[in-house]
């Protein structure tokens, strides 16, 4: 009788795997054409990079974070507003982008620059989400004249600490091998059945996912299709897991910076954030209560700290479009904690 049931068991999950497998198979066919097809490749003088462009108006140089690609960085873009020229470019490694030699954060900004070149883009305002944050710098402090103003979303920074990184919490550490063996098929699986898990790798607690409404959590399993497939991004993972940060010059910036981070990020970005704040003379820290490494539910709140960034640096009696004129007095920084 026990074989029999143990059978019976076998039978059913494997019919069950397979069932999973295959409507895999339909998603994964799905997502790899519109990966492919949808960002450009143009050669510049530092080598061959994929971007993608969406929007009209002002040129916004938008910088994905980790295990990402052009197509986070027009998703991220779209939460600015209208009226930017989103210009997302893939980072060294990911989707069409290849590795260079010189694969480091100074190296990624003078390609940024180079794609800016191609694309007749004298000035931009600079965003880097997370990962993207160490080439925003690079390239606001290499090629200044480029950058209107940098924002910071969630960066990637350098802390005296070095506290920033994945979540320690062993489902964190699973997901993060599944991502970095390139395991497509485990990472959709864990994505249906383990999202708590999948969630908290990305940075966000979650049971702020599990309360969040409905819009919410789409825009979270959004980010995590983002992600496949994992064997065209896995080659800017390892770029990235590589690159270790040191201090910059970081007085040297003279155009207006935002940073937001968020006190629940449970990728800790926010004492780098803080540390980059202190440092940047003209630099603005916003803080969020919650929302963790994708400020899940505080779309809104950014949108309009960016807008009102933007605005008050244009119109203020110290700034002009082109550049800074006034003495340099130090914002007062904006937010809790």
């Amino acid at each position: 009788m026990l074989r029999k049931l143990f059978a019976v068991a076998s039978a059913a999950g494997a019919a069950a795997g397979a069932v999973a497998y295959g409507r895999y198979l339909r998603d994964i066919r799905q997502i790899r054409p519109r990966v492919e097809s949808g960002g450009t490749l143009l050669d510049t003088p530092a080598g061959r990079i994929e971007y993608a462009e969406e929007g009209s108006g002002e040129p916004l140089l938008m910088i994905h974070g980790a295990g990402c690609g052009y197509d986070q960085g027009l998703l991220v873009g779209r939460d600015f507003g209208p009226g930017f020229r989103i210009i997302a470019p893939s980072r060294f490694g990911y989707l069409g982008t290849p590795v260079p030699d010189d694969s480091s954060p100074s190296a990624q900004a003078d390609a940024h620059a180079a794609l800016l070149d191609r694309l007749g883009v004298a000035r931009c305002v600079v965003a880097g989400v997370s990962a993207g944050a160490p080439s925003a710098i690079e390239l606001a402090l290499r090629h200044r004249e480029r950058v209107s103003e940098l924002i910071l979303l969630v960066p990637r920074t350098y802390d005296p600490s070095q506290s920033i990184g994945v979540d320690s919490a062993f489902q964190s550490q699973i997901v993060l091998r599944l991502v970095e063996t390139s395991a497509d098929f485990l990472f959709w699986t864990a994505m249906r059945l383990g999202r708590a898990s999948v969630v908290r790798f990305l940075g966000v607690p979650p049971e702020l996912d599990a309360a969040a409404p409905e819009e919410d959590r789409a825009r979270v399993t959004e980010i995590m299709r983002s992600i496949l497939p994992l064997s065209k991004r896995v080659r800017g993972i390892t770029v990235d897991s590589d690159t270790n940060l040191a201090p910059w010059p970081l007085k040297r910036l003279r155009m207006p910076v935002l940073i937001i981070s968020a006190k629940d990020d449970l990728y800790r970005t926010l004492p780098g954030a803080r540390f980059t704040a202190d440092v940047i003379p003209q630099a603005e820290l916003k803080i969020l209560e919650s929302g963790g490494h994708l400020m899940l539910g505080q779309g809104g709140q950014v949108r309009q700290w960016i807008a009102e960034f933007l605005k008050s640096r244009r119109t203020s009696a110290g700034w002009t479009r082109t550049g800074r004129v006034a003495d340099g007095k130090k914002l007062a920084m904006a937010g809790a904690g």
